[in-house]
């Protein structure tokens, strides 16, 4: 290949420790390339909601600039920018974005690599060559009084609400689903166990209303989120200090964010503190780890109900979706409860290297906020799959195995429970006994001693009895 075909593929770029080629037609530029080579981890792409709320933020940045008059003669450059930002912010330059999430800098590499795609967007818009930093210059211009440590916790902050509105709505989702199953299985009498044994009856009704409030009570958890994520330190520049940005910029910054978002977005009142610590992604992620915690009891649960067919509990029934084993035909597996599992474990484990992170800060930054995004977002996001598909191809689907049901019920010792307030502790421990010596039902010995009729003992196993809360208190004799 020759000198000048050479030419042809890659342009010449400088920054401050030397030259390097960059491809003619990428809209990277040098910064992104020392980033390509320096973390070449390859398996932690940028999520598109963070660079789409990076276009966001610079968005904000630039307008409110112009708002204050700045490229007042330029305007076709600083619509240019604009328009630049907007497309980042519809998702129309994610490709652009190379640079791998894991990076030392406390984020400047996602930053730059940002700030060279639109200014090299920027350029293509004004009909000029990519590189053309003289016209659109990536720092002076799009990064204009910005800093790292403003906009990169402020545009994860930005994705991580946009992130949990759509966790709020899985969640929602799930916990009504479960509610049609707390109707759809009111009727249905069951043994409830604790540790595992047989305890006192229940319904299968009562056991998915359980699971529902469980998932309201995340639901709300994770709707309060919101509140800790809102305060932003736009504006604050490299410590929070808001050097080399105006006074009126730093005050109108947020503001304009917050109208192009639709967010409750608000400038912090200590800047400087806001920059400094990250604890509130601590808070975030714990409550996070919460609704994991409750999807990971609810999977093992669904499991254990429908384990069997012959050999376990299969009081209900989950919708098959795959072939379960290459070697055992026939064997249909829990793989949705199993895989939500799973995604609830990572998410745990998410928890502890978001601490770990955000207690590793120091003095005025810190400067590990890259794994502190990939883990929170990649929580968030797992949280959203896991509740949608555990919702959609398996809660939705479950079906109640009634004989099963009825069967426990029919031949446990634990019945004999429901029939405390009629008989009394002792007659109900001795009538245990006997049935479980004797292998005879409760129902059996309790109609042939005379205890119970049989309209009676249905009475007392009734769903009614059975989820009724507590008995009417006896009136004493007089």
């Amino acid at each position: 290949m020759s000198i000048a075909d050479m030419a042809e593929l890659y342009r010449t770029e400088q920054d401050s420790l030397g030259y390097m080629d960059i491809p003619t037609e990428a809209l990277y530029g040098i910064h992104t390339a020392r980033a390509l080579s320096n973390f070449p981890y390859a398996s932690r792409p940028v999520p598109a909601g963070f660079i789409r709320a990076f276009g966001l933020v610079k968005q904000a940045c630039i307008q409110t600039c112009v708002d204050l008059g700045e490229w007042a003669s330029e305007s076709a450059k600083s619509d240019a920018m604009v328009r630049a930002c907007a497309e980042m912010a519809a998702g129309l330059l994610d490709e652009h974005i190379r640079v791998d999430l894991f990076q030392g800098g406390a984020g400047t590499s996602l930053n730059m690599n940002v700030n060279e795609v639109l200014a090299n967007r920027a350029l293509q818009i004004l009909s000029l060559p990519l590189g053309s930093y003289d016209r659109v210059h990536p720092l002076e211009d799009i990064n204009r009084y910005q800093s790292t440590n403003d906009t990169f916790p402020t545009a994860l902050r930005t994705a991580a609400i946009k992130s949990i509105q759509q966790l709020e709505k899985a969640l929602v989702a799930l916990q009504e689903a479960f509610q049609v199953k707390e109707k759809e299985f009111a009727d249905i009498v069951k043994i409830g166990r604790t540790e595992y044994q047989d305890a006192v009856l229940t319904t299968l009704g009562r056991e998915m209303s359980a699971y529902a409030e469980a998932i309201n009570r995340d639901r709300w958890r994770v709707y309060k989120c919101v509140e800790r994520l809102r305060v932003v330190n736009l504006g604050g520049t490299a410590i929070g200090s808001g050097l080399s940005a105006p006074r009126d910029y730093i005050f109108r910054v947020t503001e304009t964010l917050r109208d192009l978002t639709g967010l409750g977005l608000a400038r912090a009142e200590n800047l400087i503190e806001a920059t400094q610590n990250s604890d509130v992604f601590v808070e975030v992620s714990g409550i996070l780890k919460a609704c994991a915690s409750s999807l990971l009891k609810i999977s093992g649960d669904l499991r254990l109900l429908s384990s069997g067919p012959a050999g376990g509990l299969h009081e209900i029934i989950l919708p098959p979706r795959q072939a379960g084993s290459s070697i055992m035909p026939g064997k249909v597996n829990p793989v949705i409860p199993e895989s939500v599992s799973q995604a609830a474990m990572q998410v745990m484990g998410n928890d502890v290297v978001i601490a770990q992170a955000c207690s590793a800060g120091s003095l005025e930054l810190n400067a590990f906020l890259p794994v502190i995004a990939a883990n929170l977002l990649e929580s968030i996001e797992l949280l959203t799959v896991a509740s949608d598909i555990l919702r959609k191809y398996c809660v939705e689907g479950i079906e109640a195995n009634r004989e099963s049901c009825r069967r426990y019920v029919e031949n446990a010792t634990a019945v004999v429970t429901a029939l405390l307030p009629k008989l009394g502790y002792d007659v109900c421990a001795r009538i245990a006994k006997e049935s479980e010596a004797a292998g005879t039902s409760i129902r059996q010995l309790v109609t042939e001693q005379h205890l119970l009729t049989e309209q009676e003992f249905e009475t007392l196993i009734s769903p009614e009895a059975v989820c009724q809360l507590g008995h009417p208190k006896k009136k004493p004799k007089s």
